[in-house]
């Protein structure tokens, strides 16, 4: 007997809004929500990434590893672009569950982005060619919002775990220039066959110096600007002089 029209309109509605992981959405084989089966999906991928990318087969066998439809993994992690992305999410939420357990709120600020830095890197340790397999798909020309997307997420998931609360001008250029400087150090740190990655941990310690370096030009450059005269009050002046 085949399935009513109406109900299997129903069924593809349903689909369709588990892939783009709507609220409440729950796969039709496990009963667990899209957004909860990807980074499970990624972690069991991660031993065969370096021998197979970040492909359906690497993720067909953890699906079958882990006792989930292959089906249901395919609309979780459909190509290599979303298991990128998962893969850089699921890094994200490890960074800050570990800098808050670090207890960030007592370190200085220049500490707590250091520790971000050195917090990711040190996780991402023994999946070192699955992140660069990933940066591959990412700098493919067809992938570059996703990359840019991650890279933002990632310094925005930085900054938020230090603490930061900035909502003008500055919470742009925090996290651009620590999205650049975190895009630097990955780059420096696939490279470094230095022992226990002393050379990334310094040359994170040089960008750091960096960034402060160039706040507290900012914040010296912002009290001159606010200590000079309005020149909407100098131009009515000349306008309307006082008698």
């Amino acid at each position: 007997m085949g399935v009513p029209p109406p109900m299997l309109a129903a069924m593809m509605a349903l689909e369709v809004a588990a892939l783009h992981g709507y609220p409440g959405c729950m796969t039709t084989d496990t009963d667990v929500p899209l957004a909860d089966l990807r980074p499970r999906l990624i972690a069991a991928m991660l031993p065969n990434v370096p021998f197979d990318g970040w492909t359906p087969l690497a993720r067909d066998t953890a699906a079958d590893e882990l006792g989930i439809d292959r089906d249901i993994a395919a609309m979780a992690l459909p190509d290599a672009a979303a298991m990128a992305d998962a893969f850089t999410a699921r890094a994200d939420t490890m960074m800050v569950d570990a800098m808050m357990a670090a207890g960030v709120a007592d370190m200085k600020v220049r500490d707590r982005i250091k520790l971000a830095l050195r917090t990711r890197l040190e996780h991402a340790g023994e999946d070192r060619e699955a992140v660069r397999s990933a940066l591959t798909v990412m700098l493919h020309p067809a992938n570059a919002a996703m990359a840019a997307s991650t890279l933002w997420r990632t310094a925005d998931a930085m900054w938020r775990a230090a603490g930061d609360t900035a909502t003008d001008f500055n919470h742009y250029s925090k996290r651009a220039i620590l999205g650049g400087v975190y895009s630097a150090t990955l780059l420096f740190w696939l490279d470094d066959d230095s022992d226990d990655h002393q050379a990334t941990w310094a040359f994170i310690d040089r960008r750091i110096d960096g960034i402060m370096a160039f706040e507290k030009t900012k914040a010296r450059v912002s009290g001159l600007v606010s200590k000079l005269p309005d020149p909407a009050r100098f131009l009515g002046r000349l306008r309307y002089p006082a008698v």
